[in-house]
């Protein structure tokens, strides 16, 4: 049984006011000009189209933008949202003009854990762009290679039970154990709450994810016979 850490960003292995009060403000700030220079580009569009398809269609770029700007300003889930901030923040770090906030003890306990053998994922609100710059520009340098890979809402959203039972079969039909399991749960529930909540949430994944290996995996192996 591989050993796997799932953690979240914000609060975990980064201060929640860099997000809020320096990620989302530069996105905010960057966005009508990012869409008047690239809102042609097939990735770019993309988003944009998805977006207008979530507000009833509206084709306006000015009116989009002033939507996605209202959704930054709500801290709205919103997977088009998600997309085109990761994109602007990109360009922001490659400037220089961000640098990745991660507490002190994270690039610590990160590599500690990754010599250990356990496999380290991400599992974020934030897109996996966005999640792969904070930690590939990081104020303790490029933290990357300390990671098996990342997760956002496209997995699902973070009190649905399907997105760990996703996780948890990750890499086929062998089991692997999430040993630990943060998220921004307490954004709406306090603390008992959100403890019980998440723990909840990673039992019920488990539970089916296990009995997923004890139905299909052997009528895989019967078949393959």
């Amino acid at each position: 049984m591989s050993r796997v850490i799932l953690t979240d960003i914000e609060g975990t292995t980064s201060s929640i006011s860099f997000v809020k009060q320096v990620l989302f403000p530069y996105a905010r700030r960057a966005l009508p000009a990012f869409v008047r220079r690239h809102g042609q580009e097939p990735q770019v569009r993309k988003w944009l189209d998805a977006a207008a398809l979530d507000i009833g269609g509206v084709s306006s770029d000015n009116c989009i933008v002033d939507i996605l700007q209202q959704w930054i300003d709500e801290d709205r889930k919103a997977t088009p949202l998600k997309a085109l901030q990761g994109m602007i923040w990109r360009q922001g770090y490659e400037a220089g003009e961000l640098s990745g906030h991660v507490y002190a003890d994270t690039p610590v306990y990160l590599r500690r854990w990754h010599q250990a053998g356990i496999q380290l994922y991400v599992y974020s609100s934030g897109s996996v762009e966005a999640q792969k710059l904070i930690f590939g520009h990081s104020d303790a340098g490029d933290l990357r290679p300390l990671f098996a890979g990342y997760f956002d809402t496209r997995t699902g959203g973070k009190r649905e039970t399907s997105a760990y039972v996703a996780i948890a079969l990750l890499g086929g039909p062998r089991y692997k154990l999430l040993v630990s399991l943060v998220f921004d749960s307490v954004t709406t529930f306090r603390w008992p709450r959100a403890a019980a909540l998440s723990f909840a949430l990673l039992f019920i994944a488990l539970v089916i994810a296990a009995l997923i290996q004890i139905v299909v995996r052997p009528q895989r192996v019967q078949g393959k016979g």
